[in-house]
């Protein structure tokens, strides 16, 4: 049963866009709304949410806030690894595991969970290696497209529909 579901932010959770200003901490990022929606729905059914991204950004430190997101990582290298301590501390497997990401940085973590997912518009060879190639691009609803998928896949789509009256 998948208990945990991991994202990358650049090109899953954002188009991977980044705009900067003259001022140096001037950053946007736009992250979509459905897909925010649909993680904080899958943790009001329980279940557990990680960010394991290889940028650091302010922006996204509140986004993960705002959404509650259990598990916070930037700046990673080796997202494999790090999603190992995730899953010691949180008493998880490999087979609770469901992750997004699109470009090489994230194949290894991708490889090694129960169902690994990618926007339509993730790298090619990330396309070839993933369980799923969702049809929404990065940043256009792929998080939330992946969310579903998730749901119906382990019977929870009636539970997700009843937090919502």
């Amino acid at each position: 049963m998948i208990e945990l579901l991991v994202f990358d932010v650049d090109g899953c959770m954002t188009d991977g866009g980044i705009i900067y200003g003259n001022d140096p901490s001037f950053e946007v990022k736009v992250f979509n709304v459905k897909d925010g929606f649909g993680i904080v729905s899958w943790m009001k059914l329980g279940k557990k949410s990680a960010v394991i991204t290889g940028r650091k950004s302010a922006l996204v430190e509140k986004r993960a806030k705002e959404l509650g997101i259990n598990y916070l990582y930037q700046d990673v290298k080796d997202k494999k690894s790090v999603l190992e301590a995730i899953l010691k501390e949180a008493s998880l497997a490999w087979e609770n595991v469901a992750a997004i990401g699109d470009d090489i940085n994230d194949l290894s973590l991708l490889r090694a969970v129960e169902l690994s997912f990618c926007p339509a518009d993730a790298m090619k060879i990330v396309q070839k290696e993933v369980d799923v190639v969702l049809s929404s691009k990065g940043g256009k609803g792929a998080v939330r497209e992946m969310i579903d998928m998730v749901l119906e896949r382990e019977n929870l789509t009636g539970e997700f529909l009843k937090l919502w009256p």
